[in-house]
Formats: C-alpha cells, structure tokens, sequence
C-alpha cells in the first residue's frame, strides 16, 4: 500500500534551491526526495519522529 503524503507550497530563496538542486542530482534523487530526506535525517538527529521511516537511499528505478 503506497503511504499517503501531504503536498504544501515551500518557498525557499534560489541559491537554497540551486544548493538542494544540485545535491539531489548528485545523489540521483529529486528535489522533492532530497528535501524529504534531509527533514528526515535532521529528525533522525535531533532524537524526534520515533514514528517516521528512517531516510533511504535513492533507488535508480524509483523517479520520485
């Protein structure tokens, strides 16, 4: 069963963007998995979202 996700609008300021853009490339995902996966690295971090899958590493096949 595919998990259910909320979209919202994120404004962030074009060098931040460019720097995301650029390291999803370099890890082979999309901007929006990129930014999943740093919120959910940087929650992983801090000891928080217990109840949250931990990142996971692109897949060439998945086009996320």
């Amino acid at each position: 069963m595919a998990s259910r996700r909320k979209g919202f609008p994120l404004r962030l300021p074009p060098e931040v963007l460019d720097e995301v853009r650029g390291w999803a490339e370099q890890e082979m995902r999309s901007v929006n998995a990129q930014i999943e996966w740093i919120l959910r690295e940087a929650l992983r971090r801090r000891g928080r979202g217990e109840r949250i899958e931990p990142p996971r590493e692109p897949d060439p096949q998945d086009p996320a």
